[in-house]
């Protein structure tokens, strides 16, 4: 792993860190208002993911006409004016909507600039590598992220946002010491024109589709499953704080990262196919889960469906670099995976605050999550062309 790598994996870590912290101190000042709907956080969340939405046909093309270290300086210093926005008691829904839109900007650099700084010559498997760290990085700082602020934010609200701050504008700082000046082209034309050309040419592919469909599912159900548990767990597991909840969901962080750190040797790019496997597993595993009602059994199954979800999302991640990076640029396409995840997070956080609203008993929601994602892979894996690897080792035969 090269330096600026590793760098890029410390900025990484400290903004995930802070919007872990962030996102569990908004959760408690939220929960401490008794006057509060069961519908707010669930709208909390989705109003952290409309920027991405939005904004999504110009902030790949930002990040590739930029120096992507200098992309992810300024979102870090947009997230950081969210979290003041929530330090000076604006309403919730629009300072979290604030770090949303820093959110937006930094991802198509974060994940954009890897392929562009590692080199596939030297080891065919790196990019993969790559990503397996990165997504490592950010499950131990979404562990350490999640637990710390709901620590912090149950002992004063206003220390836990002041230290969000400062880490977002520490981050900044380490993201400006990455040595990267690649710029992949000027921009030309109008901007939603050429997102969507952009968007016809990435996806032109199975491959390229089931990628870009597999991670949105991936993440719409993990948004889901990360604001159920904070209805699911009062009722079953008779665990009501925020930090109780952020040890549950720290079950499902680890298991990503190790299922993260699995991916390179179980599912290489050449084998795609094989990440389907993993995704009807994690949805028979939530299945399970929503007959648990042990806490340590509840644990064992989220870190299960963590595991799983991490051997799916990091090899289809990986090939979606792959293709975007040899078709119409890196930045370009992280910022069309990020508008197909988030507009699908988003829907998936509309549909479960009405859920919420109308009283459905969350044991009922959790079966048909995992439903859902079964029926779901079931779906986008349907045209999913034979592996590549699979091809070679038939012919050597």
């Amino acid at each position: 792993m090269s330096r600026d790598i590793f760098r890029v994996l410390t900025t990484q870590f400290i903004t995930a860190f802070a919007d872990n912290a962030v996102l569990f101190t908004a959760i408690t000042m939220v929960m401490l208002q008794s006057d509060i709907g069961s519908w707010y956080i669930p709208a909390l969340q989705a109003s952290f993911l409309v920027a991405y939405v939005v904004i999504a046909p110009w902030v790949g093309r930002f990040a590739d006409t930029r120096p992507k270290p200098t992309v992810m300086f300024s979102a870090n210093l947009i997230k950081a004016a969210g979290a003041g926005m929530l330090l000076l008691n604006i309403e919730p829904l629009i300072a979290y909507a604030m770090i949303g839109l820093g959110a937006a900007m930094y991802s198509p650099a974060k994940y954009g600039i890897l392929p562009e700084l590692v080199d596939e010559k030297q080891d065919s498997n790196s990019l993969v590598k790559a990503n397996s760290w990165i997504e490592s990085s950010t499950i131990a700082a979404i562990l350490s992220g999640s637990l710390i602020g709901a620590l912090v934010a149950n002992f004063s609200i206003t220390i836990a946002l002041v230290a969000v701050i400062t880490l977002y504008l520490i981050s900044s700082g380490v993201a400006l010491t990455i040595r990267h000046n690649l710029i992949v082209g000027s921009a030309s034309g109008p901007a939603i024109k050429n997102f969507f050309s952009q968007m016809r040419e990435l996806l032109s592919t199975p491959r390229a589709r089931f990628a870009t469909i597999g991670v949105s599912l991936f993440w719409a159900a993990a948004t889901v499953l990360r604001v159920l548990l904070v209805a699911w767990a009062p009722v079953v597991l008779m665990v009501d704080s925020t930090t109780d909840i952020a040890m549950l969901t720290m079950f499902v962080a680890i298991g990503i990262a190790i299922g993260s750190l699995l991916v390179p040797r179980l599912i290489p790019l050449g084998y795609l196919r094989r990440a389907r496997i993993a995704a009807y597993l994690m949805g028979a595993v939530i299945v399970i889960l929503a007959t648990v009602d042990n806490i340590w059994m509840a644990r064992v199954a989220l870190l299960l469906s963590g595991i799983c979800g991490g051997l799916f999302v990091v090899p289809i991640n990986a090939a979606l670099q792959e293709i975007g990076h040899n078709t119409i640029g890196s930045g370009g396409a992280v910022a069309i995976q990020n508008f197909f995840e988030n507009f699908a997070m988003l829907i998936a956080s509309g549909l479960y605050a009405v859920v919420a609203a109308n009283g459905i008993d969350p044991v009922i929601t959790m079966a048909g999550l995992g439903l859902l994602v079964i029926i779901a892979t079931v779906i986008v894996s349907w045209q999913l062309p034979r592996d590549s690897g699979e091809l070679i080792a038939k012919k050597k035969e």
